[in-house]
């Protein structure tokens, strides 16, 4: 007989562990008991939505029947709920030693274009070093994206963070800021944001004869000035983890993204960092979050950070809780508040200690939320400009994606891992901690995820207003 799961003794729903004879598939709900019509359907120990019929017993419950409960504004109340971690000692991982004193995973060059109109010249230019220059270093590749002209205001300012951070980001040894000479995001604006970017050197094409021997003589001197430096053990307290879910199913609440909560408890434990966004998957889940805060102050940081993100929605004239997307759906997840209960379970049980706003670096140890939406290339886009070494991507369906640092992705089960060894890095089904901890530690110190292996690194930059 096909297995059901239950999450939480108070639940009222279970989930199917595999496809039943009904034709209900696998990962999606159905009632433990009666549920009348306007009733709560609790998953997770947690209210997932209304009932909008009467459900009978071992009922398929989805969306012909299952409502979002989040309709109106909730009240915050500050009311700390949680335990702090205990202090564990840090295991090493062979890292890089950066001048300014932070430790590396990558010792990487990177051409960063200003403007979306020098895309190709820093695409063929990082071709062109790596065969060149390659041995030197890591990794020497460029970061497209379409802006930097035709904005204004807060699309514009968030553009130059968002760049300005990524090049910031500690596995970056070198960066070549390639601007054309036309661009609204102009040397004058933008460079002073990086003026404590160490080993960075600015071209201006417009301004340069024989644009490739140039580029090229940069290169060549930023990465001989690295080329001595070499791994050394540096304590695993010393990371700052990005977390991130995407393309997920039912199963990713229940496999990987708890076991990366259990991870990012145990590296929070040695006193490392760690990073959650996706702030849109956070709804009819904050509750849970803000009781988490360290402090009052964390707690009104936390209600400000959700509240601006329902106004964002709102300013447009949009749906709050216009999510999960299909292909969540497909994968059994029903209303917006069963996503992000299964969402937030990347971040452990760990204490919250602040609140980063996009741009912001993540400069302390602990559990930092980070403003952004849930958009996969935007949200990891994010993560890297806030610091992090290395990104934990939990995945039910399965991508191929790759953020600019290096990014393990984690599946919610043993065929979507099978299926696509060029994808998938670590079964998260497994539920073993000190295995990814090892695969992680692995990683740090060199080894290869998928994205690095396929040369798939993407960026995607937030825009919230007109294009000129």
């Amino acid at each position: 007989m096909a297995r059901l799961f239950q999450i939480h003794p108070s639940d009222t729903v279970a989930v199917v562990m595999e496809d039943l004879p009904s034709g209900i598939p696998a990962g999606h709900k159905v009632a433990l008991r009666p549920i009348r019509k306007g009733e709560k359907v609790i998953k997770y120990g947690q209210c997932i939505g209304i009932a909008a019929q009467d459900i009978a017993r071992g009922e398929h419950v989805h969306t012909h029947n299952l409502v979002t409960n989040l309709t109106t504004a909730p009240q915050y109340t500050y009311a700390p709920l949680y335990n702090p971690l205990p202090a564990a000692e840090a295991p090493f991982f062979a890292g890089y030693r950066r001048r300014d004193g932070r430790c590396a995973v990558r010792k990487q060059i990177l051409i960063l274009p200003m403007v979306g109109c020098v895309n190709s010249v820093a695409q063929s230019l990082a071709a062109k070093a790596q065969t060149l220059f390659g041995e030197r270093c890591d990794d020497i590749f460029a970061l497209t994206h379409p802006y930097g002209c035709s904005q204004l205001g807060g699309d514009l300012r968030t553009t130059q963070m968002t760049l300005a951070g990524l090049a910031d980001n500690p596995n970056i040894f070198g960066v070549l800021f390639v601007f054309l000479g036309c661009e609204n995001n102009t040397p004058e604006t933008f460079l002073p944001l990086v003026q404590n970017v160490q080993n960075a050197q600015t071209v201006v094409l417009q301004k340069t004869q024989n644009e490739e021997d140039v580029l090229l003589k940069a290169l060549d001197a930023m990465t001989a000035s690295i080329a001595h430096i070499m791994r050394e053990p540096i304590p695993a307290s010393e990371l700052v983890i990005g977390l991130k879910c995407g393309g997920s199913d039912a199963f990713s609440g229940l496999t990987a993204n708890v076991l990366c909560g259990k991870l990012c408890d145990r590296f929070l434990s040695f006193g490392a960092g760690a990073i959650l966004t996706e702030v849109p998957e956070m709804f009819g889940a904050e509750h849970l979050l803000m009781r988490r805060a360290e402090s009052e102050a964390v707690f009104h940081d936390i209600v400000r950070l959700i509240e601006d993100c329902k106004k964002y929605y709102t300013d447009h004239g949009q749906p709050i809780y216009e999510n999960p997307s299909p292909g969540n759906k497909a994968g059994g997840i029903t209303t917006l508040e069963e996503k992000s209960l299964g969402c937030i379970q990347k971040g452990g049980t760990a204490p919250i200690h602040a609140v980063l706003r996009q741009g912001e670096r993540c400069r302390e140890k602990g559990l930092h939320l980070l403003q952004g939406v849930g958009n996969d290339m935007v949200s990891c886009t994010n993560l890297a400009a806030a610091g992090a070494h290395l990104l934990l991507f939990t995945t039910g369906l399965g991508t191929p994606f790759g953020s600019a640092v290096p990014t393990i992705k984690i599946s919610t089960g043993q065929s979507l891992f099978r299926q696509k060894p060029g994808w998938i890095d670590f079964d998260g089904s497994r539920d073993d901690v000190q295995a990814l901890e090892a695969h992680i530690l692995s990683v740090a110190g060199g080894q290869r995820t998928c994205n690095e292996r396929n040369g798939f690194r993407e960026i995607a930059i937030f825009k919230d207003g007109v294009t000129l």
